[in-house]
């Protein structure tokens, strides 16, 4: 994210720069569009991939219980997690990670940019180019790179939710998921859940970055600093996961009990269905809000560590490209 507070610090080096030295050639000029895309993309995947190496123990154990009817409490989880140590060694914790490196490194690059983009194209719409949008369109413009993301690298999440609950024998890599699902169930399963991860991310991308945004401009109003600490960044962003995932948790159980149908043994392959399911066996709350006091844990850490690597690594980034076009 380029935030707008970025903006003002891009122009400011820039303007200095004119008096100092030589004004960039109209050749540097045009590179700067593209650099800044790349660094979103390449700064976006980063930030994913720290973040989600970071949770994934805990990840996978919230897949585990999501997936199963067994009734989910801290102690369950963290026994699971001892049990699955002891069993078969420290790496077994992030079994699927590999997985989920593949899915969210391009998820989290194509929603950081093109959370930009869409700030840009709604904020020349309504009227707020260079400047912090409203409210409604900065939450659409949340909920629209989250769906983008989603879209385009759904059956990599169809293929890490299989890989976390069953053991290795059944999946060796990767591609013997994609192999195995397409020639035993079907090209179409590994789109299967795709609908509830739409509705899901709908609200959890739109309220997640509407809320960093929100608390970030808040911040810069009251204390008249430009850039919030690293500190503030992290609680901006675990802020911002708390609220985004409880608002769509009871999709995502959802999403994973069709995602994992195939090797769970469940009947269920529409949305309907497996809500009924969910509601006849478990309940509401221990059915759907099942496993979420463990996202409430890793949910805000993880997007704490993303938005705040996103931040540094992208204004490292601006910095090192005004100090090579400012000797050009």
């Amino acid at each position: 994210m380029v935030h707008r507070v970025h903006d003002h610090q891009n122009r400011m080096p820039v303007a200095q720069a004119t008096v100092l030295t030589l004004p960039p050639s109209s050749k540097t000029k045009d590179l700067r569009p593209a650099f800044m895309a790349l660094d979103s993309l390449l700064c976006g995947a980063f930030a994913g991939a720290v973040a989600k190496t970071a949770i994934a123990p805990l990840d996978r154990t919230k897949i585990i219980f999501q997936v199963s009817s067994k009734r989910f409490s801290a102690k369950e989880a963290f026994r699971l997690i001892y049990c699955s140590y002891m069993k078969d060694g420290l790496l077994s914790l992030w079994r699927g990670n590999s997985a989920t490196m593949v899915r969210v490194m391009p998820y989290a690059a194509i929603q950081f940019y093109s959370h930009e983009q869409y700030k840009k194209l709604l904020g020349g719409h309504y009227g707020f180019q260079g400047k912090a949008l409203p409210p409604l369109p900065r939450l659409l413009a949340g909920s629209l790179a989250g769906t983008t993301a989603a879209m385009l690298t759904y059956p990599l999440d169809m293929v890490r939710a299989r890989m976390a609950v069953t053991a290795k024998e059944m999946y060796s890599n990767i591609m013997h998921v994609f192999v195995r699902i397409s020639q035993e169930e079907g090209f179409k399963t590994l789109y299967r859940g795709f609908t509830p991860t739409i509705l899901g991310v709908i609200p959890y991308a739109g309220i997640t970055f509407f809320t960093y945004e929100t608390l970030k401009k808040l911040h810069t109003e009251k204390t008249k600093r430009a850039q919030p600490s690293t500190v503030e960044r992290l609680a901006f962003g675990a802020c911002a996961g708390l609220v985004g995932q409880s608002a769509s948790y009871p999709l995502d159980v959802v999403r994973r009990r069709m995602q994992t149908a195939g090797v769970t043994g469940s009947t269920c392959n529409t949305i309907l269905g497996t809500m009924r399911e969910i509601l006849s066996n478990e309940g509401v709350v221990r059915g759907f809000y099942k496993g979420l006091s463990m996202n409430w844990l890793k949910g805000p850490v993880a997007v704490g560590i993303s938005f705040t690597t996103f931040d540094i690594t992208n204004n490292l980034l601006l910095k090192v490209h005004q100090m090579s076009f400012s000797t050009h």
